[in-house]
């Protein structure tokens, strides 16, 4: 139970414990003493504008040292007021310093902040969104060709822009796909729209394609639905 307080006790407390914001430099060049005095022996970070554009951000493990360093150092005369964050944990400060030059891209920062510990998702989605369009144009492709082998009823769908599995079901259903030692679920409407992982597709051969990373597929086979214990086709419902 002690145990357990502490935690909660942990939790709350906020990872920045006090902050000055926009104080100009002749505030502090006035009353360094006061402010040195207010900060002293805290880490944190600190910003500094010029005017009211940010100039630079950095980290110090004494805040009050490093404000008056760029009193003296290139940045002297470069900033007109500044912000300091005081922050309760120093094992955040870094990392919240990387995240601010990121974002902000302050123009008195020569290098930019580094999230080491991070993944770069962005080669991720641009691999999956290429996937999804590679699997939409061979579906697309692939229901073209197979309706011209179907007959009138395919012909006319396509011609309408009618989905293929409109209808098929009175109200939603929960379809699933089987599919290298994985389930793969989707809600196929009664509209005939498929949604799968957040995004709709209007048919199951596309849905098909996208949850198998781009490989054409057959909808109707790749897809089944539950029938007591068993799964089954989608194409047995299409008959």
């Amino acid at each position: 139970m002690k145990e357990r307080m502490k935690k909660r006790k942990y939790k709350k407390r906020p990872i920045i414990t006090g902050y000055l914001e926009k104080v100009s430099s002749s505030i502090f060049d006035k009353h360094s003493g006061i402010i040195a005095e207010m900060v002293k022996g805290e880490q944190g970070l600190y910003a500094l504008y010029r005017k009211d554009k940010l100039y630079y951000v950095g980290l110090a493990r004494n805040l009050k040292s490093r404000v008056k360093q760029h009193q003296r150092d290139k940045h002297s005369g470069k900033w007109t007021s500044f912000s300091l964050y005081v922050i309760h944990h120093p094992e955040h400060i870094k990392e919240l310093e990387s995240l601010l030059l990121r974002i902000a891209y302050p123009t008195g920062n020569a290098v930019r902040g580094k999230l080491r510990r991070s993944a770069n998702m962005l080669p991720s989605l641009k691999r999956k969104t290429k996937e999804a369009a590679i699997a939409e144009w061979r579906s697309n492709f692939e229901s073209a060709s197979h309706g011209m082998k179907k007959g009138a009823r395919g012909r006319a769908q396509r011609a309408s822009g009618e989905r293929p599995c409109k209808g098929l079901f009175s109200k939603t259903v929960r379809i699933y796909a089987p599919y290298k030692g994985e389930i793969y679920k989707a809600w196929l409407r009664r509209s005939g729209s498929i949604q799968f992982n957040g995004t709709t597709y209007d048919s199951p051969s596309t849905a098909g394609a996208v949850a198998r990373g781009g490989k054409a597929t057959n909808g109707w086979i790749f897809w089944r639905v539950k029938q007591g214990e068993k799964l089954v086709r989608l194409r047995e419902f299409r008959k």
